[in-house]
């Protein structure tokens, strides 16, 4: 069995003027990286601006397990299907962070026949846009240690300082350093600390403005610290929101792609859904919205983070409405969620699969709960069984969702047609009635309730000293209007990760909360959640290599 980079490379690719070409983008309006990838210019967003949109099509997951969902395969094989169906789609993704495809979760770019390429640039460092984010976000860190080196004019307390660096890297040293060090001419020594470059204001800022200009005026709101009057100390009192977006001139443009079926992908930003909010650029679904007549995108992780944060957060702030969601799942992780070891996930096991079926009826019911229209979707693997499938099926029949299996892993676009037909359906048949969850004029813990009590089932929610100060902080600065994005482990509901299926009767703890206001989001962080994750005892980056043709091996 070949593997997915043995497949990516074989892949007959055409030139990216050709995807554009098909996409209905003058070869003009392209700023080329080699013959394979693409940026699209300032001048095709404004020349598309006022055409009408077309239909926006969610894909999440249930909660990912050690057997694998293959959400964004099944994004990308739908894709592929809908084209293979002559329907004008594009597929709008984020960009892989280096940091799980160096650390335990691998690529991002798809897998099998339904595969985003050039996967190997498109894996590693692709147009640079992370690389520049982690540029911008460590220019402000650079310029707020200066001034205070050089006088601290804006009397800034440097106990209050909230701007952290970062680097697209799983490094766990670097959670908690001091800087400073070495004597007077090396600054003022402080605590400091490091997270994952994905999980920047500066990546949720980028992936939420929706021109440059936009971009420098929520650059120029990030909060960095606090003087010693309490009153917030800003990017823009720094005078940095020039510089940093002029760091980021590049990286705002959405980036062009294809798949091994020659379907164009528009890919941009990639803040993960655990400690971020999970969603491509606005900039780029706008685009794809101008472009096609169907846009199949994707929300990290399952559907309580992804989904929620996609509904609360980016339709929200980009006034978009979505027409249908496509909820993937497989047969392996409900069992898993049934109490099944990983080892043995491949035997049938209708009990085991009963007991986790119930993973999946919650994320049915939460998307539910937002008016938008659901398609299950079975990812197949060769061990699943009819009846295992039928079961399935029935149940997403009585919780009143359509539903399909796609085998777009070993078939590509032809094995989503199933599944395409499904979504069609539903966007020809169905009405999606879409609103947020809470309203803008819920108090923030009262939309941390909400969103913890509906969406994960907790009975409660409990608030520790640092939230509960920073609560009341977000209510002094008049920032309770502001969406909340919450930072939670992606494997359960819970703030536990080991507690699997549905979990009951627990409550979710918010450790700390941070303002994002250049992003214009509040961020609650439950449990023991990190914003700087850690490599995997036996690291992927032990297996990955190059020849000296250039040939990557052991990517995936």
């Amino acid at each position: 069995m070949k593997t997915d980079i043995q497949i990516a490379q074989e892949a007959l690719m055409i030139p990216i003027t050709e995807v554009a070409e098909r996409a209905g983008i003058n070869a003009d309006d392209l700023e080329l990286y080699g013959k394979y990838k693409a940026k699209l210019s300032y001048e095709l967003i404004e020349k598309v601006k006022d055409k009408p949109n077309g239909k926006l099509v969610l894909v999440t997951a249930t909660n990912p397990t050690p057997a694998g969902e293959g959400k964004t395969t099944v994004t990308v094989g739908l894709g592929q299907a809908l084209c293979g169906l002559g329907k004008n789609t594009i597929i709008a993704l984020r960009e892989p962070s280096l940091g799980p495809c160096m650390g335990i979760k691998g690529g991002a770019a798809g897998g099998g026949y339904a595969q985003v390429v050039p996967m190997e640039d498109i894996n590693l460092h692709f147009t640079g846009d992370i690389h520049a984010i982690g540029a911008a976000n460590n220019l402000l860190a650079a310029m707020l240690d200066n001034h205070i080196h050089q006088g601290n004019d804006l009397d800034i307390d440097v106990r209050t300082i909230t701007w952290k660096r970062c680097v697209d890297m799983n490094d766990r040293a670097l959670r908690e350093i001091v800087v400073g060090l070495g004597g007077s001419l090396n600054g003022v020594p402080r605590q400091d600390g490091f997270m994952i470059t994905v999980a920047s204001e500066i990546m949720a800022i980028l992936c939420l403005a929706t021109s440059l200009e936009d971009l420098k005026q929520k650059i120029s709101q990030i909060i960095v610290a606090y003087n010693t009057k309490g009153e917030p100390v800003t990017a823009g009192d720094l005078n940095a929101q020039g510089a940093m977006t002029t760091l980021l001139k590049d990286a705002i443009k959405p980036n062009l792609v294809q798949t091994l079926e020659n379907t164009p992908v528009i890919m941009h930003g990639g803040p993960f859904a655990n400690i971020a909010h999970g969603c491509n650029s606005v900039i780029a679904t706008d685009l794809a919205l101008k472009l096609g007549d169907i846009v199949i995108t994707e929300a990290g992780f399952g559907a309580d983070l992804g989904a929620e944060k996609f509904f609360d957060i980016k339709c929200r702030k980009a006034g978009l409405k979505p027409d249908a969601v496509v909820l993937v799942t497989t047969i392996r992780a409900l069992k898993y969620n049934g109490g099944v070891a990983k080892a043995n996930l491949q035997a049938e096991n209708l009990e085991a699969l009963k007991a986790g079926i119930c993973n999946l009826e919650k994320h049915i019911e939460n998307v539910q709960t937002f008016g938008v229209p659901v398609v299950v979707t079975l990812n197949a693997f060769v061990s699943d069984t009819q009846a295992e499938l039928d079961f399935v099926k029935t149940v997403c029949e009585e919780k009143g969702c359509r539903f399909a299996v796609a085998n777009v892993w070993a078939e590509g676009g032809k094995g989503g047609q199933g599944l395409a037909q499904e979504v069609l359906s539903v966007l020809e048949e169905e009405e999606s009635r879409f609103a947020p969850l809470y309203a803008d004029d819920l108090s923030t813990e009262e939309k941390i309730r909400k969103i913890a009590t509906t969406i994960y089932g907790a009975n409660d929610v409990i608030f520790e000293p640092n939230a509960l100060k920073e609560l009341a902080k977000i209510k002094a600065l008049g920032l309770e209007y502001l969406p909340v994005c919450m930072a939670k482990n992606q494997y359960s509901f819970s703030d536990d990760a080991s507690s699997l299926g549905r979990p009951q009767g627990f409550t979710t703890t918010i450790r700390e909360i941070r303002i994002s206001a250049g992003a214009g989001f509040i961020v609650a962080l439950t449990g023991n959640v990190m914003t700087m994750p850690g490599l995997p005892k036996k690291p992927a980056a032990e297996a990955i290599d190059i020849n000296n043709q250039g040939v990557v091996t052991g990517l995936f």
